[in-house]
């Protein structure tokens, strides 16, 4: 009988320290599972703080395309308003009747230089 209490006691003792092997190796499998869940948890937060400055950028280059639009937009509406402008004078002067102004040139001879020159000398000294 002692035989078989002895093989009795080495069976469970194998069985427990199975058991035990069994344990251990599940936990370690929760912990990497608890471990792999946190990195993933950090790396979804992250990719979260990515997406919302992405998306703060998207909305001030949003706004800053908004703000050209409307420079873009004024400046069209300005162009447009002078090119009315221009029309209108444009069809004022052709309604006019064209005047002719006539305009005199004075020229302006230095006869002390063409006097000089035909005496072939010097120009006559001033008096002062």
């Amino acid at each position: 009988m002692e035989g078989l209490i002895g093989k009795t006691s080495k069976l469970l003792g194998l069985v427990g320290g199975a058991a035990l092997a069994v344990t251990l190796i599940g936990g370690c499998a929760y912990q990497e599972s608890v471990d792999r869940a946190t990195n993933a948890a950090s790396q979804a937060d992250a990719a979260a703080s990515r997406a919302e400055s992405a998306s703060t950028s998207a909305q001030q280059a949003a706004a800053s395309a908004q703000a050209s639009a409307n420079k873009v937009e004024q400046a069209a509406a300005d162009a447009k308003a002078a090119a009315d402008r221009a029309e209108a004078i444009a069809a004022k002067t052709e309604t006019r009747p064209m005047t002719v102004t006539h305009r005199h040139y004075h020229r302006h001879i230095h006869h002390h230089h063409h006097a000089a020159a035909a005496g072939g000398g010097e120009p006559a000294p001033s008096a002062t």
